[in-house]
């Protein structure tokens, strides 16, 4: 029994209801910044295991965690770690207003932390039913922090958000259904028909045609969920709605954790159709729709923080077309995950800050920022760079690896279309970008001074950034390695 397990799901989880009697605006945050601390705790003491001891199990073997979660589990703590030491900056701003008080602290605060242990449900899950709880407790948790300001915009952003993702996480449940009909007559345990280690174990001899249905049902639900088009709807309404530490964690994790439960699905697929690359040519297909639609919605955007989620959707496409490609592309994909993360959370950081600074989030009337916040006006330039694909940035880095991956396999139509779809991309956000740093201030020349937490923070990603596009350490390069080879690296 590995208890690590289960307190990385259970310290956010009593920390989300303990906050709820506490009657301290100080003693909430500090006890939501302390869950997050020992969660990361926690997980750093999980990934020493799973380097040092391979794949843990928990709880009947219905917990689980090997390279492949470990690598999300990682990722999705640091995200929540920088999102949650921005939260203590922007509330302290929010605080401010009248319509913020104890009582949307209280929410915040609760529905933070139940949204961490959500998402720790989805990794830490082996058996496929469990991890599709997970997948729509984070729906139903997360969607009342899109209107934590209940105005009538966040209202229908909620609204859409919820029924657009429960839509798509029926389907998926649908696809969970035929995953485990997919297994019977193979003599599995009713207890045991949908854990994933059982599933993988006897894939060869799955029923071909209800795995098949099943990885549809699964990729159009969860990638309703991971914001991939043509199911990306409710993305940007949600996105540029939600409080930015919220958006931050949308996009720099929730996505992923979606797109995690499509991974799990296609060594599965790929087993039992005899590695025909069936399933990844579904998620080429997806990966490059979600580019195209992006750029071309990246073109004619103003409000900067759905500029931002049409990006989203651009890097996820990205992503899906990664795994897609097989071989390397795995590898670049899975590396592409933590580019995207960091970065995104920097820039919706940077959005947000300036928002409340400035009052709007329309670019049109947000030239000219470094003269208003220095360091916040180099982290939405920088990141903004960065998630074009600019070098040395670390995503010019997976990108090209994807594109090399295109080339290896002689796709070159999808190698064409990637470059147009990124490079209206380039063109586009470089567009938005320029005039938002270089242009001509025309509101108040008060310039906003910015504390310690928020130079280390833009400093802090910036710099991973950096390093990360010129030189890999050895335990990142490990654990890719290894989560790749449990996807499959299939050609």
């Amino acid at each position: 029994m590995y208890y690590e397990l289960w307190a990385l799901l259970l310290i956010p989880f009593f920390a989300g209801i303990t906050v709820i009697f506490l009657h301290s605006i100080k003693n909430i945050l500090w006890l939501m910044t302390v869950a997050v601390i020992l969660s990361c705790l926690t997980g750093l003491r999980i990934y020493s295991s799973v380097t040092l001891h391979g794949s843990l199990f928990a709880g009947n073997n219905w917990l689980f965690v090997d390279s492949l979660s470990v690598y999300h589990i990682l990722i999705m703590l640091l995200i929540y770690f920088l999102s949650t030491l921005y939260s203590l900056v922007y509330l302290k701003v929010e605080l401010t207003k009248a319509d913020f008080g104890l009582k949307q602290v209280k929410i915040y605060a609760s529905l933070w932390c139940e949204s961490l242990a959500a998402m720790t449900l989805v990794l830490i899950s082996n058996n496929l039913a469990i991890m599709w709880v997970g997948m729509e407790t984070t729906t139903l948790v997360t969607a009342f922090l899109i209107s934590i300001h209940v105005t009538s915009f966040s209202l229908e952003a909620m609204w859409k958000y919820l029924l657009i993702c429960s839509v798509g996480v029926a389907f998926a449940f649908m696809g969970t259904l035929l995953a485990a009909a997919s297994a019977q007559g193979l003599h599995i345990p009713p207890e045991n028909t949908l854990l994933w280690t059982e599933l993988l174990h006897v894939a060869p001899h799955l029923n071909v045609h209800l795995i098949k249905f099943a990885f549809i049902f699964v990729l159009v639900g969860f990638g309703t969920k991971a914001g991939l088009a043509p199911m990306h709807n409710w993305l940007p309404d949600a996105h540029s709605q939600a409080p930015a530490p919220v958006s931050a964690v949308f996009s720099g994790f929730m996505l992923n954790a979606a797109l995690y439960c499509i991974i799990r699905y296609i060594p599965l697929v790929e087993t039992a159709t005899g590695n025909s690359g069936w399933a990844l040519h579904l998620l080429v297909l997806f990966g490059i729709i979600s580019i195209l639609v992006a750029s071309a919605f990246i073109l004619m955007q103003h409000d900067l923080k759905r500029l931002l989620a049409y990006h989203s959707i651009e890097h996820l496409g990205i992503i899906a077309l990664g795994l897609g490609l097989g071989g390397v592309g795995v590898f670049a994909a899975l590396f592409h995950i933590l580019n995207h993360s960091i970065c995104k959370t920097l820039s919706f950081f940077s959005a947000g800050r300036l928002g409340q600074m400035i009052g709007t989030h329309d670019m049109r009337k947000m030239t000219g920022i470094r003269k208003i916040s220095p360091i916040w006006s180099i982290g939405i330039f920088g990141s903004l760079l960065a998630l074009i694909g600019i070098a040395p940035f670390s995503i010019f880095i997976s990108e090209f690896m994807i594109m090399k991956a295109a080339i290896t396999n002689d796709n070159y139509t999808v190698f064409v279309l990637f470059l147009l779809g990124s490079g209206v991309v380039f063109v586009g956000a470089l567009g938005h970008a320029i005039p938002l740093f270089w242009g001509k201030y025309e509101g108040d020349m008060l310039v906003q001074k910015a504390g310690i937490i928020e130079y280390g923070i833009v400093g802090f990603v910036l710099t991973i950034l950096l390093v990360l596009g010129l030189w890999m350490p050895s335990p990142l390069h490990t654990i890719l390695s290894n989560s790749s080879n449990i996807i499959g690296n299939i050609q």
